[in-house]
């Protein structure tokens, strides 16, 4: 699982998956927290659909941390106001940059987490499917 898909099903997972994770390497390693988690507003690059061109659409609130795990920096940024959610990330990130074995068991709990993930958006369509008006049926 690579890096983007880890922290999206941290992020969107509804329990203290990071949290979890993020505990084992607490218990079993020095951390050293290289920055506070600390708010900042990241710009949104967003591609034009008609000419294919680039161009930022704004900014976004962020909490951004920074931690150092066996020698490897770990890097954690969540949209909003999160800031242990951040500091965990962070410290998942260095783990895996360290390829400590503790990461190696990770992959089958994110992978199951990935799944309720989809199962509860598939959920959450079908719910949103059976308000949609059909506006062929109403020229009749």
């Amino acid at each position: 699982m690579n890096r983007k898909r880890r922290t999206e099903v941290l992020i969107r997972s509804t329990s203290d998956s990071a949290k979890k994770l993020a505990a084992v390497i607490i218990g079993n390693y020095e951390i050293s927290t290289l920055s506070e988690p600390s708010h900042g507003l990241v710009m949104i690059k967003v591609r034009e659909t008609a000419q294919q061109q680039l161009f930022y659409l704004g900014e976004v609130f962020v909490t951004e941390a920074r931690v150092k795990v066996a020698g490897q920096i770990g890097v954690g940024m969540v949209v909003g106001d999160q800031q242990e959610l951040a500091y965990h990330l962070a410290i998942i990130d260095a783990a895996y940059a360290a390829s400590l074995p503790e990461t190696e068991q990770w992959s089958t709990y994110l992978l199951e987490e990935e799944q309720l993930i989809s199962e509860q958006n598939i959920a959450e369509a079908n719910r949103v499917y059976r308000t949609k008006v059909s506006f062929e049926t109403m020229d009749v």
